[in-house]
C-alpha cells in the first residue's frame, strides 16, 4: 500500500510538472492547414508539453457555436459518451456510447500512468458503456423522440456499417456481423464474429472504424497504432497503423494502405469516388509538429508511420530506421493542423446547405498537447474535382470556455436524412443538430411511410 501510494504521488507531481512545462505554438495554428503546412524542425524535450482542457460539460442554456446563417440544436442528449454515428437508409442514427477497453500494459510507469491521469482529466478513461443507441425523430422537428438500446454486450465499439440486411460493427478486438431488419429498435442477437482485430493487454489506440464500399462487396477497417512513435518496440506493432480491406464473400482480410499512424474517419469522395480517411499524427515533437491530416487512401500507399511523417520527414526517434520505407512514403493531401485530433468525416452531397456540397466536415476532438488548444471545432474543407482547394472554414465552435475548459468535445460527424450535419460530443454527452435557420421542420422517413 505504501510503494502504491508513493508511486501515486511520483506520477501525481510528475503530472503537475509536465501541465507547468508546456511550451507554446511558435506559429499560428492556420500555419499547420493545407497541402503545404509550416513543418519546423522538431522540438526534443525531457518531458512533453502537456496542456489540457479539463471536460467540464455544458452548463444550462450553454451551446456550441454555430456558422453564421447556421442553427444548432440539441438532436439527441444525456448520452454516455457518444463517440461515433451512423445514418441508417430509413433516417434512423445509431449512436456507439463507448469508451477505451481495459489496456493494462499501455498504462505501467510512469509515462502510462501521467497518461491515463491526462485521458481522465480530459473526459476520457471511464468505463465503456459498450452499447449502441437507436436515436429516431418521427415528427421532423430535429430533436429525438424515440431512443432506444439496439445492441449491448459489446466491447468498445466504434465503426457501424450496414451491407443489405446485415449490420458490421467494429468492436476494438472484433469485427462482428448482426442481422438487421429495417426499422427495427433493437437487436438483441449475439452475433457472428467476422474478423479478429488486433488489441490485448496492450492496445494504444483501440478505436476500430469500418465503411463498406457502394458495391457492398468490401469493408474498409481502421487500426491505429500501438504507441506513440514505435517507442513500444515494432514488434507491438503488426497489424497496426493501417487500413485493412476485407472482402466479405470470401471473408478474407489484406492491407490496403499502411504507415498511418491513428486513422478514424473515413468517407467515399463524391466526385473522385476515391476512399479518403483522417489521420492523427504523432505527439512529443512540440507545440508546431505534427498536424493531422486527410488523404485519398492510395491501394498499396504507405504514409510514413513511424520512420517519417508528412511525406519523408524523418523521425530520429524512431530505431532501428528504415530509409527504404521513407523513400515509398506517400505526403499526405491536406493538413488539419496540429494536434487537432481530427476525427470525424463526412462528404456532403445532400441539397440542404449547397455552400458544403462535394467537400469535408470533419470533426476535431481537441489537443492535449499544444498551447494554445487547437481544435475543438467542426470545419469544412471545399473540394474542387476531387482534391481540397481552399481554405478550411468554422462550422461549430464554442466548444472551450473562456477559462479553458472543455464544454465539449466533438467526434464524429454525419448527415442526417434532410442535410443536416449530426455530431457526436462525448464530453457534453450530447448529439448536436446544425442546419440552415430557415429550416424549422422537414418531412422525416417515418412521415414518408
Amino acid at each position: 500500500m505504501a510503494t502504491q501510494f508513493i508511486l501515486s504521488i511520483t506520477g501525481l507531481s510528475m503530472f503537475v510538472l509536465l501541465s507547468g512545462c508546456t511550451a507554446s505554438s511558435k506559429y499560428p495554428i492556420a500555419e499547420s492547414y493545407g497541402p503545404q503546412p509550416v513543418l519546423p524542425e522538431p522540438q526534443s524535450a525531457l518531458l512533453p508539453t502537456v496542456n489540457i482542457a479539463p471536460a467540464k460539460g455544458w452548463p444550462k442554456g450553454k451551446m456550441p457555436i454555430p456558422a453564421e446563417g447556421l442553427k444548432v440544436q440539441a438532436f439527441a442528449q444525456g448520452l454516455e459518451h457518444p463517440r461515433w454515428l451512423y445514418v441508417l437508409p430509413n433516417g434512423d442514427v445509431l449512436v456507439a456510447e463507448t469508451d477505451a477497453p481495459p489496456k493494462p500494459d499501455d498504462s505501467k510507469g510512469i509515462r502510462g500512468k501521467i497518461m491515463k491521469m491526462v485521458m481522465r482529466r480530459a473526459g476520457s478513461s471511464f468505463p465503456s458503456a459498450n452499447r449502441i443507441r437507436l436515436l429516431r425523430d418521427t415528427n421532423g422537428d430535429g430533436v429525438v423522440d424515440q431512443n432506444t438500446v439496439f445492441l449491448q454486450n459489446l466491447n468498445s465499439p466504434f465503426g457501424m456499417a450496414l451491407v443489405g440486411n446485415m449490420l458490421y460493427v467494429a468492436n476494438t478486438d472484433a469485427l462482428l456481423r448482426f442481422p438487421y431488419q429495417e426499422g427495427a429498435t433493437q437487436i438483441t442477437s449475439k452475433g457472428t464474429k467476422v474478423l479478429d482485430l488486433p488489441a490485448g493487454k496492450l492496445n494504444h489506440h483501440w478505436t476500430k472504424n469500418v465503411i463498406a464500399n457502394p458495391e457492398g462487396s468490401k469493408l474498409y477497417i481502421t487500426v491505429g497504432s500501438n504507441s506513440n512513435a514505435a517507442e513500444n518496440g515494432l514488434d507491438k506493432e503488426v497489424g497496426r497503423a493501417l487500413i485493412l480491406e476485407f472482402d466479405i464473400a470470401s471473408a478474407q482480410a489484406r492491407p490496403f494502405a499502411t504507415g498511418l499512424r491513428n486513422p478514424n474517419g473515413m468517407a467515399w469522395q463524391p466526385q473522385s469516388g476515391k476512399l479518403w480517411t483522417v489521420v492523427n499524427e504523432r505527439d512529443e515533437l512540440g507545440s508546431d509538429l505534427v498536424p493531422d491530416y486527410m488523404t485519398s487512401v492510395r491501394e498499396g500507399g504507405f504514409y510514413g508511420w513511424p520512420y517519417s511523417y508528412y511525406g519523408q520527414h524523418v523521425d530520429t526517434r524512431v530505431k532501428p530506421q528504415d530509409p527504404a520505407m521513407v523513400a515509398r512514403a506517400l505526403k499526405p493531401d491536406y493538413a488539419l493542423g496540429n494536434h487537432t485530433a481530427s476525427l470525424g468525416l463526412a462528404f456532403y452531397a445532400a441539397e440542404l446547405m449547397p455552400q458544403y456540397r462535394g467537400g469535408a466536415l470533419i470533426g476535431q476532438h481537441g489537443s492535449w498537447n499544444r498551447k494554445p488548444h487547437s481544435g475543438y471545432k467542426v470545419v469544412f474543407v471545399p473540394f474542387r474535382n476531387g482534391q481540397p482547394y481552399g481554405k478550411p472554414q468554422d462550422v461549430l465552435t464554442g466548444f472551450l470556455s473562456d477559462k479553458g475548459q472543455a464544454l465539449g468535445r466533438p467526434v464524429g460527424v454525419a448527415i442526417d436524412f434532410s442535410g443536416a450535419v449530426l455530431v457526436a460530443d462525448d464530453v457534453g454527452g450530447m448529439i448536436w443538430r446544425v442546419s440552415p435557420v430557415g429550416q424549422t421542420t422537414y418531412e422525416s422517413p417515418m412521415q414518408r411511410r
